[in-house]
């Protein structure tokens, strides 16, 4: 113990005591004691440290090994992970932060090649979605796709590819920052184990590799995107997807009629919010019991019908409000599903009719739709 303030002591003989900064010197015996637990100490942690991924140390039962800083000294209760390390995806070269680009997108289309349920139209979907982004200002190069056409290992819609990259897009985010994830492909349902869902159900969506390494859920969804963004730093994700009413577990759904009529729901509890003041906002295919599909009603050729709604609606107008925007995809798709008669694939009973949800409420028809 420290002759001064009598804590443990936390550095070897001959240092300041960390705690009331007193140099003790203690006995032969007591020193050659410290001496060695200080030797063996630094050295674990110096092999610790080397031997872990992405250089954090690692962690057995609760116990942290401790972290060398400077001569002879280490902490004892080093800082828990950042949620981004929790996941085990760190930054790597491949995603190395060069100039800060203040619109970044990350675009993921997964066909499921070789699957019964292939959805050939996943990857037609980015491409329209790129366009779009190029068009609005978005640098070619702060854009990430993420297909199984890319031939880069790493640009793959697995699992871990998917969380990587919605890491790089959050990283680094700064006040006036205009984010964007887009998400092509199949969505599920897992039950709900910590109680955040009114229907007991979790929405999720399904990487390529999901049958190996499991789905994407929502909870996962928020913490690694909507959790961090800073206050300034607006988020748009665009869900092309089945079940995806409340995919990224905002706290309000924009309820709103054929006539325009709108009223904000309450999802989940208030916790469900950026604790730092970013605003996220979800753009969905459907409702979280409704179905989602690709169609040729469109295009002739087949296209997720919210992708080209979207698309349709934001490049069809100079000035557009968030009203307009999702008044102008639900008239698109009710048509196309007219057009296409109530046996068509994506109009059954629970078909989709997009929707939108929001960390805050706010005033659809006075606020203006940009990214």
């Amino acid at each position: 113990r420290c002759k001064g303030c009598r804590n443990y002591l936390t550095v070897p003989p001959g240092q300041p005591c960390s705690y009331c900064y007193q140099v003790n010197k203690p006995k032969k015996k007591a020193n050659r004691l410290l001496g060695h637990v200080h030797d063996y100490a630094n050295r674990l942690a110096n092999n610790n440290n080397y031997a872990a991924p992405y250089g954090q140390p690692p962690a057995y039962a609760g116990y942290y090994a401790p972290q060398v800083y400077g001569p002879g000294y280490y902490n004892p209760r080093p800082p828990p992970l950042s949620p981004p390390q929790a996941y085990g995806y760190g930054y790597n070269n491949q995603y190395n932060q060069q100039a800060h680009e203040r619109k970044r997108a990350v675009l993921c289309g997964v066909t499921y090649k070789g699957h019964p349920k292939t959805l050939t139209a996943s990857v037609t979907n980015v491409k329209s979605m790129h366009q779009l982004l190029l068009k609005l200002g978005f640098p070619n190069a702060s854009i990430r796709i993420l297909t199984e056409e890319q031939s880069e290992p790493t640009r793959t819609p697995t699992r871990h590819n998917i969380l990587m990259a919605l890491e790089w897009l959050t990283k680094g985010s700064r006040s006036g920052d205009s984010l964007v994830f887009y998400y092509a492909g199949h969505g599920s349902h897992v039950a709900d184990v910590n109680g955040d869902e009114r229907d007991g159900l979790d929405e999720a969506i399904c990487p390529v590799d999901y049958r190996v390494s499991g789905k994407i859920l929502d909870d996962e969804l928020h913490d690694i995107l909507v959790a961090p963004l800073p206050h300034g730093v607006t988020l748009h994700s665009v869900m092309d997807t089945c079940f995806s009413g409340t995919l990224l577990d905002l706290p309000f759904l924009c309820r709103i009629n054929v006539e325009g009529f709108y009223r904000w729901e309450d999802q989940i509890p208030s916790h469900h919010v950026s604790p730092n003041g970013g605003k996220a906002i979800c753009i969905s295919a459907c409702d979280d019991h409704q179905n989602s599909a690709d169609t040729s009603a469109f295009t002739g050729n087949a296209i997720g019908a919210l992708t080209y709604s979207f698309c349709n609606a934001v490049e069809s107008a100079n000035v557009l409000t968030y009203g307009d925007l999702l008044e102008k995809m639900r008239k698109l798709v009710r048509e196309a599903q007219q057009r296409h008669g109530v046996n068509a694939p994506f109009a059954s009973k629970t078909s989709q009719e997009p929707q939108l949800s929001c960390t805050t409420k706010f005033e659809i028809y006075s606020e203006r739709f940009i990214l």
